[in-house]
């Protein structure tokens, strides 16, 4: 990745971190979880059709709240385009199951990774990237302010370890108020039985959608929850494991996300990279305060307009 950039770097050419945080998220979770790096164009990538699937989770669906005009969902194309991407899906893990048979077979077996996990984890993660990244830009003193602290922990060693990250407390400090003000996703679950809560009947096999968007943005929490102010989680015991209400990014409770701890050091360890080696300035010598931040609400909250940056190579 950063070799890339910085070829961009020569020609003061834009980079688009939107796409590269995709591919970096893809790359990585590919290769931890499968075995190999998956690499293809558009969405017949792993990471175009985990962004699709995703998409599709999240979609509105007549069947899933109407039951008796389902047939509506044809109408909208939603029930062809979720077949289409379950059959691309099929087609994906049947090569990666052939590919780890015949590894099975044929290679050593110090060499072997096993078939864990699949889609979970890339777009969450690229999105949290994006939108900390997005920020820093638009706030250039706390831009400067990380830029310091990872460059004076790393100071003239050629690669970033995890020995540095652990010792990087403001730019832990900025991934988990990313993680705040711009909850990466919000999952919908379903009642198992009937209950009842603050006075409400909730039927069994209700779709409930914890609006953690809006937990994390409840002034009854937070001072000034509209800013960005990674300050905030300085010195303080509240942290996104589950434990705190107010701050549920990944979940609480049995249902929260497994996979927190990687996700965690995937973030900072690209960012730390992203900080360390360049500076960022936005394309046409654009000013971070008129930054557009607008979203987009699917299932993963994304960035509205892709994240375009020029890299000045340190």
């Amino acid at each position: 990745m950063v070799g890339k950039i910085r070829l961009s770097g020569v020609n003061r050419a834009a980079v688009d971190l939107t796409e590269m945080f995709s591919v970096i998220s893809n790359n990585i979770i590919s290769a931890t979880t499968l075995g190999r790096v998956y690499e293809g164009e558009g969405n017949k990538s792993f990471a175009g059709l985990s962004k699709t699937a995703m998409d599709l989770i999240g979609a509105f669906c007549f069947e899933d709240m109407f039951p008796c005009i389902g047939w509506m969902d044809h109408l909208t194309g939603w029930t062809a385009k979720l077949r289409s991407t379950t059959k691309a899906l099929h087609i994906f893990l049947d090569q990666v199951i052939e590919e780890h048979q015949i590894s099975k077979r044929t290679d050593d077996i110090s060499d072997k990774k096993d078939l864990d996990m699949f889609i979970g984890g890339t777009d969450n993660t690229a999105t949290t990237m994006e939108w900390a990244m997005a920020e820093l830009v638009k706030n250039p003193s706390m831009m400067k302010k990380a830029q310091e602290e990872v460059r004076r922990v790393v100071g003239e060693k050629s690669k970033i370890d995890e020995t540095h990250i652990n010792q990087m407390e403001y730019l832990k400090c900025i991934v988990k108020e990313s993680l705040r003000l711009h909850a990466p996703a919000m999952i919908p679950r379903a009642t198992t039985t009937g209950t009842k809560l603050e006075g409400y009947d909730i039927p069994a096999k209700t779709i409930v959608i914890i609006n953690s968007w809006a937990i994390q943005r409840d002034p009854k929490s937070w001072d000034r929850p509209e800013e960005f102010i990674p300050e905030r989680f300085a010195n303080v015991s509240v942290d996104f494991h589950g434990q705190h209400n107010q701050f549920i990014p990944f979940g609480g409770g049995r249902r929260g996300c497994p996979g927190i701890g990687f996700a965690a050091i995937e973030v900072e360890y690209v960012l730390a990279n992203l900080l360390y080696w360049f500076d960022w300035k936005l394309p046409d010598c654009g000013r971070g305060e008129d930054l557009d931040m607008s979203d987009v609400y699917k299932l993963v909250i994304r960035k509205k307009f892709p994240l375009h940056l020029v890299p000045q190579y340190q």
